[in-house]
């Protein structure tokens, strides 16, 4: 028996939604764990592109349960437009396959209005929210008055919390940010409606994931972002609102922490980030516009280019040491293969020392300098290979340096968008 939680080993966008694609095969249960519509998966399966934002990858598997758990924040619209597409085309023929823990987050019209007022006047210190109300909607969970799913099912109390909560956003609305203020009669209406679809899905999925897990099967845990995104561990305060860490995975769902065997821990073989932020190995010229253009590096949510840059080390091994992985799923190697020489970041120095690891301070990070390693290209396609030993030479030895430096192994390299483009070497699944 195994039980997997994929985390993003960077800052998010690494290809998660791949490689819980892949790893859906051999699960029983797929749990979405932390975040929101913040987040994108882009799929390939044949000549099909699927963008999913909230609803697990494992939906495009039959005869997989697939579940989103309480530690998501749910916009019931988006919610409704994706299940409305993947029924429209052919997918979601039974809706038990597909599970919404009574216990998560709702995101309310308040809380985008008020996550895009708040940036806007951010001036020069936006953090690059996407204006989707994640982050209030998380605050209003921490301060112990947001609106959970089975609130919404329940008229009278979704009524006098709406109430409650609108005493509150109007006066910030108005008087902080300067924008109208929400009507209550509409929201009421609006909520109500989305209550008579959601009721089918909602179940106590922490209970059901516990009794799945003690009859013999497998969990696949997938989150959002990456782990330098962690409201705890990542670059504060551009971060986003939840535990993107593996141990989001427990918190985030019921399960619990002995029920987990295995933690990958997906990486670009080069790095991005999308919003602000400390990011040492960023490219500001053309080879890092070039890696964005080969590597399609714009946000399957936004659209926003993204920032790209060489692989960081320091990264990886940070990630690999707060999430306690167990392998690496190395995704993108084919967008490198143009290159004559790729650097590596294999550490960073401040005021001429050299760091042992991450710096905790935004003003020291945003003054790292990155410590280069240069490594030869293969100038070669490599997107037919489908084993490790089909990979050049050079791109053979690029993977072996990256694994000796995150001191973890590689089990998995991606060498393409589609599922079959994909080399792995170890099956977490066993």
């Amino acid at each position: 028996m195994a039980n997997v939680v994929v985390v993003g080993a960077q800052w998010g966008d690494e290809g998660k939604g791949k490689v819980v694609d892949i790893y859906t095969e051999y699960a029983d249960d797929i749990v979405r764990y932390q975040g929101g519509n913040n987040a994108g998966h882009t799929l390939v399966v044949g000549n099909e592109k699927i963008v999913l934002h909230l609803i697990p990858s494992g939906i495009l598997h039959e005869g997989k349960r697939c579940i989103i758990g309480n530690g998501v924040v749910l916009d019931p619209e988006v919610f409704i437009k994706e299940i409305t597409k993947l029924k429209g085309s052919g997918r979601i023929k039974d809706d038990s396959c597909l599970l919404l823990s009574e216990a998560l987050h709702v995101i309310m019209p308040y809380h985008k209005q008020i996550d895009i007022a708040r940036e806007a006047k951010s001036g020069d210190k936006k953090i690059g929210t996407t204006g989707r109300g994640i982050g209030p909607c998380y605050e209003d969970k921490i301060g112990r008055r947001g609106i959970r799913l089975m609130d919404l099912l329940n008229p009278d109390v979704f009524a006098r919390k709406l109430r409650e909560a609108l005493d509150e956003k109007n006066f910030i609305l108005e008087n902080l940010l300067g924008e109208p203020p929400c009507d209550f009669d509409a929201i009421l209406k609006e909520y109500q409606g989305y209550a008579a679809t959601l009721c089918t899905y909602v179940a106590d999925t922490s209970l059901i994931l516990s009794k799945d897990i003690k009859s013999g099967k497998k969990a696949l845990f997938e989150g959002a972002q990456g782990t330098l995104l962690d409201v705890d561990h990542g670059t504060y305060p551009f971060v986003t609102s939840s535990s993107t860490c593996a141990g989001g995975a427990c918190t985030g769902s019921g399960a619990s922490p002995r029920d987990i065997n295995e933690i990958i821990g997906i990486s670009k073989a080069y790095v991005t980030r999308v919003g602000s932020g400390p990011f040492p190995t960023e490219l500001l010229d053309d080879t890092g516009e070039q890696l964005r253009q080969t590597g399609g590096e714009f946000g399957a949510t936004t659209g926003r280019p993204r920032r790209c840059g060489w692989f960081d080390a320091m990264v990886i091994r940070y990630s690999v040491r707060v999430n306690g992985l167990t392998g690496i799923a190395l995704t993108k190697l084919d967008v490198l293969s143009d290159f004559d020489v790729i650097k590596v970041c294999v550490g960073y120095t401040y005021e001429g020392k050299q760091l042992e690891n991450l710096p905790s301070g935004l003003d020291v990070f945003e003054k790292c300098q990155p410590v280069y390693e240069e490594l030869p290209g293969w100038k070669a396609d490599i997107t037919a290979a489908r084993t490790f030993e089909e990979l050049p030479a050079n791109a053979q030895s690029y993977v072996r340096r990256l694994e000796e430096l995150a001191g973890c192994q590689i089990v998995l390299v991606s060498v393409g968008p589609r599922r079959d483009q994909t080399i792995i070497l170890r099956n977490p699944f066993g």
